[in-house]
Order: structure tokens, then C-alpha cells, then sequence
């Protein structure tokens, strides 16, 4: 394929073959975001009426409590907070409840900031996914290639592929076995050592050898959830 300012980062998140390729693009966006909002955009006005208004979930507040400076938190936090108290909490004492500010509050509760930038540019990455497999050549091998893609990003990527303006219609086929291909075999050989597993707490194979069937629990768990790209790829 050839790099472009535009292809490079699709490159280097294919080129590794090793675990689930859209969880890399995840964990890249990832800390990409949580640095960038404890960082230089913690004084942009644009920025901070987003981050005031949205919050961020807890596995975001946690990394950037881990990831950033106390006083960049502790300034987002401050206005995030005064923003919750002005628009939801009761003017009056002794107030009924009002019971549009508490679905409010559960909106605020259930969404975040970085999540939705993530989102966003996922999207916008797998644009460029698709433009360069449907153009063949390397990158389609090397999407091919890939161990596997989990079951999370499975979705995600057929979803998006079936969207308007995505993968044309007479390629969506060829794509979808390609894709599926990835998640299938993978979801078959995690059944398989998830039985070995099983096999071997019979008195029969004792002794017997585990291959590769000794952390296929652990990465069932990441297939399933989409975990892999905040447990084992951490660079």
C-alpha cells in the first residue's frame, strides 16, 4: 500500500499482526485522547464546554487521574462539577423532584467525552480501511492476514462497512467473508482449546500437555469483550 499522510497510521496499525487489529486503532485513539484532554486542550474554551457538559466515563476519569498532572484534573473536574450543580441539582430546599433533571443526570452519567472522540475517529480510520482493500493489492493480504478480529470490533467494522458511502455494495461480500473469516477461525480455535481446558481435569489426561489451551480463558474473555486492546497492548 502506499503511505500517505492519510495510509501511514493504517499501516502501522496492521503491519504487527498480532491481536485484534481495530482494538490497536482503540488503544491507540485512546491515549492519544486522554493525554491530549489533560494536556493542551485543557485551556481551550471549545474543549472545556464539551468536557463540562459530557464528563467522562469512569475508566477515562481513571486513566486520566493515572496519566496527567493533579492540577489539569483537578481544573476540568471543577468546572464539569459546577456544571452539574447549576444544571441539575434543586434551586430551593425542600423542592420536589424534578424529574427531567434526573434523566438528565443519567445522561450525563452515561456519557463521555473521550469516548466519543474515540468513536468518532474510529470511524473515520476505518473509512481509510475500507477505500484501501477495496483498491486490493497489499493491503487486502495484509488485512487477510490478520490473527483475528474480535468479536466487538467485528460488529463494529460490518456495521460501518454497511453504511452509506462505505464499502460498495458489489465488493460488501468479499469483505464480509474476509472479515468474518477472521472472527470465525479465531472463535473455532478458542473453542477448541476452551474444551482442551476442560479435557484436562479428567484423571485420563493427567500429566497430558496443555499446548496452547493454557490462557485461552483469559483470551476468550478479551474476544468476547474488546478487552484486548487495554490489557495486552500496552506499549
Amino acid at each position: 500500500m502506499k503511505e500517505t499522510i492519510v495510509t501511514i497510521p493504517i499501516n502501522d496499525l496492521f503491519a504487527p499482526k498480532c491481536g485484534c487489529p481495530a482494538c490497536r486503532m482503540e488503544n491507540m485513539l485512546e491515549k492519544q485522547y486522554v493525554g491530549f484532554v489533560t494536556g493542551d486542550a485543557m485551556m481551550e474554551p471549545n474543549i472545556r464546554i464539551e468536557t463540562n457538559k459530557k464528563g467522562f466515563c469512569r475508566r477515562h476519569f481513571l486513566q486520566m487521574s493515572q496519566t496527567g498532572q493533579k492540577l489539569p484534573n483537578a481544573l476540568i473536574l471543577e468546572t464539569h462539577l459546577q456544571e452539574i450543580t447549576d444544571k441539575y441539582m434543586p434551586k430551593k430546599p425542600n423542592s420536589k423532584p424534578d424529574k427531567k433533571a434526573l434523566a438528565s443526570i443519567g445522561n450525563v452519567l452515561n456519557s463521555c467525552y473521550v469516548c466519543d472522540r474515540i468513536e468518532s475517529d474510529m470511524y473515520h480510520l476505518m473509512a481509510t480501511v475500507f477505500i484501501e482493500w477495496v483498491k486490493g493489492g497489499e493491503f487486502r493480504k495484509l488485512y487477510k492476514d490478520q490473527p483475528f478480529i474480535c468479536l466487538k470490533h467485528y460488529k463494529f467494522i460490518m456495521e460501518a462497512a454497511m453504511a452509506k458511502g462505505s464499502i460498495p455494495s458489489k465488493h460488501l461480500a468479499e469483505f464480509h467473508a474476509d472479515t468474518a473469516e477472521l472472527t470465525k477461525n479465531y472463535l473455532a480455535s478458542l473453542k477448541n482449546d476452551i474444551s482442551h481446558i476442560i479435557s484436562m481435569y479428567d484423571y485420563r489426561n493427567r500429566g497430558g500437555d496443555w499446548g496452547t489451551s493454557v490462557d485461552a480463558v483469559e483470551r476468550s474473555i478479551d474476544f468476547l469483550t474488546g478487552a484486548d486492546f487495554t490489557e495486552n497492548n500496552d506499549e
